[in-house]
């Protein structure tokens, strides 16, 4: 019986690809409830630290020698994703092999420092979007993206990122081309940690601003510091695809052009940020300067293009550099904190013939909890009124409900059904900031259910 049951934790130890639900009562059938290591192993089992196959057991019946198991146990042990509670049942575990863990030495070392080299992380994600334009017709969206980020550790100061996205359109079973699925690898970077000290280099995306610049990718590398109070200071460089502004600076109610490809070539980007944030402070902050130089930027279409004013002055031959000032801030309150006020805003400081109102944006948010992946049952709500300017916010995050170069109200809910299943629904209600091609009014729902791994 005593060597079953070693046999059966160990096995347990070992596997990490079969995983199967376990029952609450005993969710492996051949530990008898009745012995010594049942809540243990019932305990590590609910906490997915050891995982059976899919009979609900472990096999328990094959030989295994205590040094094979003292393997085991180190190997368990060097995992650094597990609660104090189930080190705790690890560690008890290990107790009766420390004698062998000791003779292993080195090859101790090495199990512990190399165990997790490579980690997986990704969603599955879903969207609906269903967007009206004053006397345009409804643009109904449903679009599926399965996504992969990698991350693997070089040494102890460096790991490699990445992140790959596969598109796909439900409503038209391709990738809204004609083509088939569009999987694209859209960041790839190395980034080295040295105490506070912080370095990226590659394809990465923007962690500066979230109202004008946002977490789109660019090329080039970033440099931050951060203190153990929660200041952080970063410092950015690189280049942008002119892609990334196509679809924004054109009418939204021009079905004919809209999200046609109006650029091409490369911006020139520099960025500059300075952020507080405190979990212990209910007040955080920040401010940043980010350059655009779109010399290197063309235009595709001049005729359509010729209503987006921000390349005039690229057409013109003028100075096309310029500046995006940004502040934003954000309150905490109430007995448990979870209600917050946040309120951002951005400026261009060039002339860019945006003089009509697009040279500035900001975002006035209040809202209460969040939805956490790892917490069934947790959400949150908010209600937001934005702006948002193009010159000052050419691509930002904002734009699921209020869309590129309008203003408006916003409202919207998160919600986390299970554990890593997390939905979201936002509706906007705007209009276009300024009459080009004849002011319209819009609003846009946008929902989405992500399931993360």
């Amino acid at each position: 019986m005593k060597k079953t049951l070693v046999s059966a934790l160990t096995t347990a130890l070992v596997v990490g690809t079969a995983s199967v639900s376990f029952a609450a009562s005993n969710p492996f059938s051949d530990v008898p409830a009745d012995h010594w290591s049942y809540d243990a192993v019932t305990q590590l089992a609910q906490d997915g630290v050891i995982n059976g196959y899919g009979d609900g057991t472990f096999r328990g019946d094959k030989n295994i020698t205590r040094y094979e198991m003292a393997q085991m146990i180190a190997k368990a042990m060097a995992k650094s994703d597990v609660s104090a509670k189930d080190k705790a049942l690890i560690d008890k575990l290990a107790a009766e092999f420390s004698d062998e863990l000791n003779n292993l030495g080195v090859r101790v070392a090495n199990l512990e420092k190399h165990a997790d080299m490579v980690k997986w992380e990704g969603l599955a994600e879903y969207t609906y979007t269903n967007q009206k334009v004053q006397d345009g017709e409804n643009d109904k969206n449903y679009e599926l993206v399965f996504r992969l980020e990698p991350t693997a550790e070089v040494n102890e100061h460096w790991n490699i990122h990445a992140r790959m996205d596969g598109v796909y359109k439900l409503n038209t079973d391709d990738d809204g081309n004609g083509n088939g699925v569009n999987v694209e690898l859209k960041r790839a970077w190395a980034e080295g940690q040295y105490g506070g000290f912080n370095v990226k280099v590659g394809k990465l995306p923007n962690s500066i601003n979230l109202l004008s610049i946002t977490d789109d990718p660019y090329s080039g590398a970033e440099m931050s510091y951060a203190t153990e109070q929660g200041l952080k200071f970063t410092l950015a460089a690189g280049n942008v695809a002119a892609r990334e502004f196509n679809g924004r600076f054109n009418k939204y109610s021009d079905g004919a052009t809209y999200g046609k490809e109006l650029t091409g070539g490369h911006a020139r980007y520099y960025g500059l940020g300075v952020q507080y944030d405190n979990e212990e402070n209910a007040l955080s902050g920040g401010a940043a300067y980010q350059i655009l130089d779109m010399s290197k930027v063309y235009v595709t279409d001049y005729e359509n293009a010729a209503n987006t004013g921000l390349f005039d002055n690229v057409r013109q031959g003028k100075d096309s550099r310029y500046g995006i000032w940004s502040l934003n801030a954000k309150y905490k309150f109430g007995a448990e904190q979870k209600a917050y006020f946040k309120a951002e805003y951005a400026k261009a400081n060039a002339d860019l013939n945006a003089n009509d109102g697009h040279n500035n944006a900001y975002s006035f948010q209040l809202g209460y909890g969040e939805a956490k992946k790892e917490e069934a049952g947790t959400w949150g709500a908010y209600l937001a009124y934005r702006k948002l300017g193009l010159a000052a916010a050419p691509w930002s995050t904002y734009d699921d409900a209020i869309m590129a170069g309008q203003k408006g109200w916003e409202i919207g809910g998160e919600y986390t059904f299970a554990q890593n299943i997390v939905g979201f629904l936002k509706y906007g209600q705007g209009s276009d900031i300024t009459d080009r091609l004849g002011k319209d009014d819009a609003r846009k729902f946008f929902g989405r259910v992500d399931f993360f791994f």
